[in-house]
């Protein structure tokens, strides 16, 4: 059986847009690129927030990303991912201002996703935050993913 990778919104963002500029985001976007080129190494998985996300901005990148998107399992936003959502806000895990970071880790989670995948390093896959995560997740009875930039999760 695969691992199961959740895509955040970032990475179907850098995959979708155009070469940047910035070359740390050149950078990101090319490791994005050749970790896509073995993406069949995992099961992946998205939710109705990324999708939504994804839609949003230039119409010409969103139909990339949606296109990006075709065919990858869409997780559903229920109760329960609403319930660690907000207790990922309320021990400050992720700020109150990101509650769409913590849907993302939320739905991960309550799904028992493996890795989620993101270059969403503020709020997201930041060492600072991950052990406040966990804690969050323990009392509901779940595991946190792995969560990690395309570039942890790269194999020779």
């Amino acid at each position: 059986m695969k691992p199961k990778a959740y895509l955040e919104t970032t990475i179907i963002s850098y995959l979708a847009a155009s070469p940047s500029r910035d070359i740390v985001i050149a950078g990101h976007q090319q490791i994005t690129r050749v970790w896509w080129e073995r993406r069949n190494r995992f099961d992946l998985f998205v939710s109705q927030a990324v999708v939504e996300e994804a839609t949003r901005g230039d119409t010409v990148l969103a139909a990339r990303r949606t296109v990006l998107l075709s065919g990858i399992p869409v997780l559903e936003l229920g109760a329960e991912v609403h319930e660690l959502a907000e207790r990922l806000l309320l021990v400050r895990a992720v700020p109150a201002k990101a509650l769409i970071d913590a849907i993302h880790i939320a739905v991960a989670a309550v799904n028992r996703v493996d890795y989620l995948l993101t270059w969403n390093c503020t709020h997201i896959a930041n060492a600072a935050v991950r052990g406040k995560i966990e804690q969050a997740c323990r009392p509901a009875g779940l595991q946190a993913p792995a969560i990690c930039t395309p570039e942890e999760l790269m194999e020779a």
